[in-house]
């Protein structure tokens, strides 16, 4: 009987042939779109892989087109340009980014809000720009930030509130700015800071500097690290670190509050209603900050007693000083106490003595002259 015709031929020729590997093959396709999609994203002058963009020194005068950029671009260098402003919303789709630099351009003006979307930057590099002042909500949503560098600009402030939300911050540089004084409530949120630097300021080492420098010694005690702060003014502490000018010389600020009746002003940092709510208060040294939803709403009445109490000068190491030296002043005063109330006694006494062999010998005293007035009066008569 013959063979059926489809059974013709090789009996084995369809289970001999090769089949092409289709996870490898989809893996190869995969690869294939993405290269050709990253091309497409990439701005043109800029250098791209699966999450870096180096925009760095390209002449840019305006942000390149980054609405397109991969979701998993981590880091994003734009330094060495000429961008002068950015746009609200210029980095709202990098939500993965952890390194912005944006150094050595011509910055003067950043909106609030810029890095809201950021939620994962650690590293904020901002040098050598023309900022002239920072809008305190600037940094909203930077919780997870580490470093920033916001050094050689032209700030000559930084407000209150601008570093709030900054807990997990180790590193801060303010050198080469115009910075005269800062207030210490701006800078007690950064509960992790290790390292500050503050050189090539113009410095005014007066009383608007004294709660700061509390704030700084603190720092050094917890093992921080603060970089030269070197007095402009008053003539007499030119030149000085302000670190090593002891505490005592601004003795005088509190003299001046109390002439002025402005000791509650001055403390909050010399500017009426500067002071933070009592919901920002640290429990703690480097402790987590109290919500302010904690407080309770409308107690008002305690909020100058918080005040008071978070500006009191934290410096242990000037505090232990303070009472060992007090301790000793005590004990020496003591000791003389006793010695004069030990003299004193032995004095009554010697003088009580006398005053009774006085007494004595004055009946006996008398009793000579009564006898004697008859033998004058004979005398007297025999003349």
């Amino acid at each position: 009987m013959p063979r059926p015709l489809h059974a013709a031929g090789p009996p084995d020729w369809r289970q001999g042939r090769t089949t092409p590997n289709r996870p490898a093959l989809l893996c190869l396709v995969w690869v294939l779109i993405s290269l050709v999609d990253l091309t497409f994203t990439c701005p043109p002058s800029c250098l791209c892989n699966a999450t870096e963009v180096d925009c760095s020194g390209r002449g840019l005068r305006s942000m390149p087109a980054l609405a397109h950029l991969p979701v998993s671009t981590r880091i994003l260098l734009l330094p060495n340009n000429r961008l002068s402003s950015l746009g609200a919303g210029a980095f709202s789709n990098l939500t993965s980014l952890e390194r912005l630099d944006l150094s050595h351009n011509y910055l003067d003006n950043l909106p609030a809000g810029l890095f809201r979307d950021l939620v994962n930057l650690s590293q904020l590099t901002l040098h050598n720009n023309s900022l002239t002042a920072l809008d305190r909500d600037l940094f909203q949503g930077l919780a997870g930030l580490r470093k920033l560098d916001v050094s050689l600009n032209g700030l000559s402030d930084v407000p209150l509130g601008l570093l709030d939300e900054l807990q997990r911050l180790t590193w801060l540089s303010l050198a080469g700015n115009r910075l005269h004084g800062l207030e210490r409530a701006a800078f007690e949120p950064l509960a992790n800071l290790q390292y500050l630097q503050l050189g090539a300021n113009p410095w005014e080492c007066d009383c608007n500097l004294r709660e700061f420098k509390h704030w700084m010694e603190w720092l050094l005690y917890r093992g921080g690290q603060v970089d030269a702060v070197e007095c402009i003014l008053p003539k007499d502490l030119r030149g000085r670190d302000i670190r090593g000018v002891p505490v005592e010389m601004f003795n005088y600020c509190l003299q001046l509050e109390d002439e002025n009746g402005a000791g509650g002003t001055a403390r909050g940092g010399g500017k009426e209603g500067s002071a933070p709510p009592c919901g920002r208060t640290t429990g703690n040294a480097g402790g987590p900050p109290t919500p302010e939803s904690e407080v309770v709403a409308g107690d008002q009445a305690h909020l100058p007693d918080c005040v008071r109490r978070r500006y009191q000068p934290v410096s242990v190491r000037r505090a232990i000083g303070t009472v060992v030296i007090a301790g000793v002043v005590c004990g020496i005063v003591c000791i003389m106490m006793v010695g004069a109330a030990a003299y004193g006694c032995i004095y009554a006494s010697l003088m009580a003595k006398y005053q009774r062999e006085l007494k004595k010998r004055q009946p006996l005293m008398g009793d000579g002259e009564g006898e004697a007035d008859p033998e004058d009066k004979q005398i007297s008569s025999v003349a």
